[in-house]
């Protein structure tokens, strides 16, 4: 009977919704029912917030079940944006309907933000003050962050642009984030000394579009804790480090219950769940972040020892961290408490070698050389993330030259948020922030922050008034350039100089010589690099030379290229080319080709239809030999 109820009043409820003014009968059957069934039936996901509304203003019964802080709204917030909901509390007193209302309007300002940038910023990269009106915007950040989450999430191969922007906004927003709360960190006193909170602030720097929470980490950790638990209870049944609870800072002091413990750590780590050192892919960046440690299961000395040392002090072993050059270690103490030690009352934890205890005289030898004892000495917790910082940088100074050195900056900002006033870095950045502005389609914003960083170096050190110069006078002619600057260019196959191009923006290519494949996104008639470019890439021997045209191509090794046009040729087997620039020229994959953005179109109006004709004559051709 409850169900028959319940089926007859949902299909009353659409009806309602539709009419301002209900029959009597009709609202009559629903309004009788009991209130649990009324809810039931306003929160099954059948009814929009729309119907919803109208539904509430039928009658006094209707309106007091859909009242603002009730079960109806709440589960219309849910249904729509389910991600948000671990925000609330279920203790928290919440007006869902105007919670929807913000949320709503938060979703259309960013809708509308993510649709403007294409415009503004196609020819250039998004400047430093380009995200201004997003920090202005009103209510919650976290509706703005879940409306780009949904854009990004949007399903298909469309969208690509909206996708594009709506990436690199959310990047920007949530770098933010982080870097305050990484500063307030760093104002911590220096006994504070949670190394894992601060190396999981750069890995969420480093990676602000993955899921990383210092929570989600630590359950890890946890559950490593509790088999190496399993594993100490097997050697000494009544060991004190059992008797822990989940947060205490306890400390054993004898030192052979802390042997116990180091043993079971290292049957645990290294035996039981495998990690290991990667010597064999030493120098790649995610074994620095440690939720790719988790993983993979993998790292280098410095991650793997603060895993290490994570897991012992939540035991009860007070390890401490040592800046040994060329490999990170750990100390353990095997002195007297309270007496005068020197550098061989410790015994040396190397954690990237599966937990070997290391005397004094086996550390040079690790690292093939004899060092002072101070380096033997513990750091605090700024130094250790200065070292994984520095790591990342010395990773991102290695990118190649068609990277966006997005490694390189994400580091220079850490350093730079740890130590503000180091002037080779701030030079670095200077000349990073000139090299990624002197380039046409690069931001003009870029070049005021380049003066910003050398007005800076100038006042720190007088001393580098030479580079400083040279920089500040480039960078004030590029300025000059950019003033002098026309319109958009636009190219017309029709054209008569223009008459030698054979392929069109979009289309899928293959390159002949090295196989690669890439999608064009923009071509000149002929060769429009400078003489050295052309001397280096021995352009002169190609048997048209320059003098042919070449078309600007996005690799799907992530690199951009200018090919000539007799080294590529039409890609029989098209696919979607995995680059990250992509969505700037593109809004569309159909399988084919790629569909150009508005701002590409204008640009090179009669492109498409170029490119329908081939599709038809290359893709339509191939279908029918294969039928």
């Amino acid at each position: 009977m409850a169900a028959a109820a319940v089926d007859s009043a949902m299909e009353v409820v659409p009806a309602l919704a539709e009419e301002a003014a209900p029959e009597a009968a009709g609202l009559s059957c629903l309004v009788n029912l009991p209130g649990e069934v009324l809810e039931y039936i306003l929160c099954s996901g059948s009814l929009t917030a729309a119907d919803i509304g109208r539904v509430s203003s039928t009658c006094r019964r209707l309106r007091e079940l859909c009242q603002s802080s009730g079960k109806v709204w709440k589960e219309q917030f849910r249904v729509r944006w389910p991600s948000l909901m671990k925000h609330y509390s279920p203790t928290d007193y919440v007006n869902w309907l105007e919670e929807y209302k913000v949320r709503q309007k938060a979703g259309l300002e960013a809708r509308k933000i993510v649709a403007s940038f294409s415009k503004r910023f196609f020819s250039e990269h998004v400047p430093c003050n380009g995200f201004s009106d997003i920090e202005n915007l009103e209510g919650p950040e976290i509706f703005f962050e879940d409306e780009l989450v949904c854009i990004l999430n949007m399903e298909g191969r469309k969208a690509l642009t909206w996708k594009y922007y709506a990436k690199k906004i959310l990047y920007y927003l949530r770098q933010q984030k982080i870097l305050n709360n990484l500063k307030a960190f760093l104002q911590q006193p220096d006994d504070y000394e949670s190394y894992l909170e601060g190396a999981v602030y750069i890995d969420q720097y480093c990676n602000p579009l993955s899921d990383i929470s210092l929570k989600d980490i630590q359950a890890q950790i946890d559950s490593i804790v509790e088999l190496v638990c399993k594993t100490l209870r097997g050697i000494n049944s009544r060991h004190p480090s059992l008797a822990f609870k989940a947060g205490e800072s306890s400390m054993i002091m004898e030192i052979e219950l802390q042997s116990q413990v180091l043993d079971a750590i290292n049957y645990v780590l290294y035996d039981q769940l495998k990690f290991k050192g990667n010597r064999m892919d030493y120098y790649n960046a995610l074994n620095l972040y440690m939720h790719q440690v988790l993983i993979r299961r993998t790292g280098i000395p410095i991650s793997m020892s603060l895993l290490y040392l994570t897991i012992a002090r939540q035991l009860g072993v007070p390890l401490e961290p040592v800046n040994f050059p060329s490999h990170f270690l750990l100390r353990w103490c095997q002195g007297a408490e309270g007496a005068s030690l020197d550098i061989f009352d410790y015994i040396y934890i190397d954690a990237f070698g599966k937990g070997k205890q290391l005397t004094v005289k086996e550390c040079e030898y690790l690292i093939g050389q004899h060092v002072t004892a101070a380096l033997y000495g513990v750091v605090n917790v700024k130094k250790v993330l200065q070292r994984m910082v520095g790591n990342l940088l010395s990773l991102g100074k290695r990118e190649g030259i068609d990277q966006s050195y997005q490694l390189l900056r994400d580091s220079l900002d850490l350093y730079l948020a740890m130590y503000p006033d180091q002037v080779q870095l701030l030079l670095l950045q200077a000349r990073l922030y000139f090299h990624l502005g002197i380039w046409p389609e690069k931001s003009f914003c870029l070049v005021l922050k380049v003066l910003d960083i050398l007005q800076h170096i100038q006042t720190l050190d007088p001393g580098q008034h030479g580079a400083v110069g040279y920089l500040v006078q480039h960078t004030l002619e590029h300025i000059e350039r950019k003033k002098e600057e026309v319109g958009v260019e636009v190219k017309l196959r029709s054209h008569e100089k223009h008459r030698d191009v054979c392929y069109s923006i979009g289309l899928i290519m293959k390159h002949k010589r090295y196989g690669y494949n890439c999608v064009i996104y923009g071509w000149d008639p002929t060769c429009m690099m400078g003489h050295e470019w052309i001397r280096n890439m021995n352009v002169h021997s190609l048997p048209h030379g320059h003098h042919q045209p070449f078309y600007n191509v996005l690799v799907e090794d992530g690199s951009c290229r200018y090919a000539a046009q007799e080294n590529l040729e039409y890609n029989v087997e098209p696919q979607e080319i995995s680059h990250p620039d992509v969505g700037r020229y593109f809004s569309e994959f159909t399988g084919t080709h790629y569909i150009p953005n508005a701002e590409l179109e204008i640009r090179y109006p009669e492109d498409l239809e170029s490119v329908y004709e081939t599709v038809q004559n290359i893709y339509s051709a191939k279908k029918e030999d294969v039928e």
